[in-house]
């Protein structure tokens, strides 16, 4: 079978992806340390201060983090066709069909797959729930560490009641993030096995190849 290369990300969203990956690494780890620290509390009176350095690094990261979610929905709006959020959302008939194959073939019922230039509807559609969770990632953790501001104030009593617990969401959507991560990262794996569509290197170069008509 012959195949030709089609353009399918943007720079943006390539940008989106690896700001989103790098930044969830950053806050799951110092977000640990600083639910439980691991080093001994006598250095907190020294001037290494590790619980301040982990701070810092959790809140640098997490507005790494608010800025790929922006670009991520920027791009669901004004994105190329593969990018915006229609295609991602089982609302047409091509698309109701490529989900049910999709789970089909991931669960191997069936063998056939289906090539498509975008994300398979199944994968857009966690991409998506993932957004929504990074939402209520941000807005917690920004009415955690502005309660006075009134804004998020407004926000995160409006959402969580008590800061206790959006500390608690927080905490439980971080889970989620770790997990998507581990699927994610299989999967795409599999599917580069599994298919020459060049899934894994096209978040590097922007394109994935499609049989030729």
């Amino acid at each position: 079978m012959t195949y030709e290369k089609h353009k399918c990300w943007s720079i943006l969203l390539r940008l989106y992806h690896w700001a989103f990956a790098l930044s969830i690494i950053f806050l799951v780890v110092t977000g640990f340390y600083i639910n439980n620290p691991w080093t001994n509390t006598l250095q907190e009176y020294s001037m290494s201060w590790p619980m301040a350095w982990m701070r810092y690094i959790h809140f640098v990261a997490a507005y790494v983090f608010t800025g790929a979610v922006l670009a991520r929905i920027f791009l669901y709006i004004f994105g190329n066709a593969q990018e915006r959020i229609t295609d991602a959302l089982p609302i047409t008939g091509r698309n109701l069909k490529n989900l049910w194959r999709t789970l089909l073939n991931y669960s191997y019922i069936s063998d056939d797959h289906y090539p498509r230039l975008g994300h398979n509807v199944l994968a857009g559609l966690t991409y998506l729930i993932t957004i929504i969770a990074a939402l209520f990632q941000l807005v917690s953790g920004f009415y955690l560490l502005f309660p006075e501001v009134a804004a998020w104030e407004s926000w995160g009593v409006t959402i969580f009641a008590s800061q206790q617990n959006a500390r608690f969401i927080h905490h439980l959507l971080m889970w989620w993030f770790m997990i998507f991560a581990l699927i994610h990262v299989y999967l795409v794996i599999w599917n580069d096995v599994m298919e020459p569509e060049g899934l894994v290197s096209s978040i590097f170069t922007g394109d994935k190849f499609k049989p030729k008509a």
